[in-house]
């Protein structure tokens, strides 16, 4: 079987853009809440360090799947949300959701 290079492959270049676990949570608790602080998301994903979710956060504006806005309150304060490019995702986590409801326990 011939090897496919990575850059030919959109299943490969989907999973370098959400392809981590804590990615795809963060993915899921925007589609499912609308947006969030950064302490809501880190309250929600148990285990996430700071570091790992605001590298994560960072990721995924770099790549357009979510945005920040910025509110002009003291302190400052910051929620993140999807763009339209990240809600096109829901039915990919709608289609794992449904998997691991059938084949996990």
């Amino acid at each position: 079987m011939a090897r496919r290079p990575p850059q030919y492959c959109p299943v490969a270049r989907t999973l370098d853009l959400i392809g981590d676990r804590w990615s795809m949570l963060i993915l899921r608790d925007l589609l499912l809440d609308g947006a969030r602080k950064f302490q809501d998301l880190q309250d929600s994903l148990e285990g996430v360090s700071p570091n790992t979710l605001s590298d994560r956060l960072k990721k995924l504006m770099q790549n357009g799947i979510i945005e920040r806005r910025l509110y002009a309150e003291h302190p400052p304060r910051a929620e993140y949300l999807l763009t339209s490019k990240g809600r096109e995702l829901r039915p990919v986590l709608r289609a794992l959701r449904e998997w691991g409801e059938i084949h996990t326990g």
